[in-house]
């Protein structure tokens, strides 16, 4: 699978016997798979269903299909139902009324039949099975042209990302550039505080010297350098993998912060400072279309 958006939109639709099935799928940015339905009340149970197609094909993103059932008038007449069990409770109890009240309205059909849920319109279960053999096929339809839609942003997405990475490596290179010397200027300049500080000769004392280079050493940023080259090597190799990215992704973004933070922090020089100001901000970017990505 290559790099795919989480954004798209598709259609599709579908006749047979009567019925026309149209159904509308749009997808937008979601850590996780939500998927929403919105459908008519007589067809409910035909949800979960749709759901489980959609889960099937898509990994990620908020997912909303609009389902538009048409069924044909005879299709329609088939589909009356008089609820006779609840019609003749509301009649006994009605005329239950009349008699305790002393009242001698009649109770006809016409009455009956306007009382909630006497006469319905849901489908039997062997028409259900009908709507979802034709909404299957339009659900199907319009989730071939949602992917394909989410898999041609993708590789734009996948393109920019690529060149961001490129670019978040020059910045890596010219940290690297100045690592050398971010050691030795530390070590100089705790040296220079501690003749400030008349520690008197320095050069004879070897458990200062010790100490002095143990403190410089902290200032060492070559293992973030190490990992943060590892983690590009892990985004492009995702990239080019079958799986969804986008998490892993993310995770490797999470990653490339913590360890530019972390140079940032040690090697405490004007010089990288400005490049990890650089680095961040084009770090940011990228992460912002990784969050586009399933």
């Amino acid at each position: 699978m290559a790099v795919c958006s989480m954004t798209g939109y598709g259609r599709g639709a579908a006749a047979a016997g009567g019925l026309r099935v149209e159904v509308r799928a749009t997808s937008v940015n979601r850590k996780q798979l939500d998927v929403q339905v919105n459908l008519a009340r007589e067809f409910a149970e035909l949800e979960p269903r749709l759901q489980a197609a959609v889960r099937g094909a898509l990994s990620r993103g908020r997912v909303t299909l609009l389902v538009e059932v048409v069924r044909s008038a005879a299709v329609r007449r088939q589909e009356v139902r008089v609820d006779e069990d609840l019609a003749a409770a509301y009649q006994a109890a009605l005329q239950k009324a009349n008699k305790r009240l002393g009242l001698t309205d009649k109770v006809d059909a016409t009455f009956l039949m306007n009382l909630p849920e006497v006469v319905q319109l849901a489908p039997p279960a062997q028409e259900l099975e009908r709507v979802w053999t034709v909404a299957h096929r339009a659900l199907a339809a319009a989730l071939k042209a949602l992917v394909a839609m989410r898999a041609r942003e993708g590789v734009a997405l996948r393109r920019d990302i690529a060149k961001r990475l490129v670019l978040l490596e020059k910045y890596a290179d010219h940290i690297a550039a100045f690592a050398p010397e971010v050691c030795s200027r530390y070590r100089e300049q705790l040296l220079a505080r501690l003749r400030e500080a008349d520690q008197g000769d320095l050069a004879a004392d070897e458990r200062m010297i010790r100490e002095v280079a143990l403190f410089a050493d902290k200032a060492d940023i070559t293992e973030e350098l190490t990992r943060l080259r590892s983690h590009f090597r892990q985004a492009r190799d995702l990239l080019r993998a079958a799986e969804p990215p986008g998490r892993a992704l993310d995770f490797l973004a999470q990653e490339m912060f913590r360890e530019i933070n972390t140079i940032g922090s040690k090697a405490n020089a004007a010089a990288i400072s400005r490049v990890v100001v650089g680095f961040k901000a084009e770090l940011e970017r990228m992460r912002e279309q990784v969050q586009n990505i399933e």
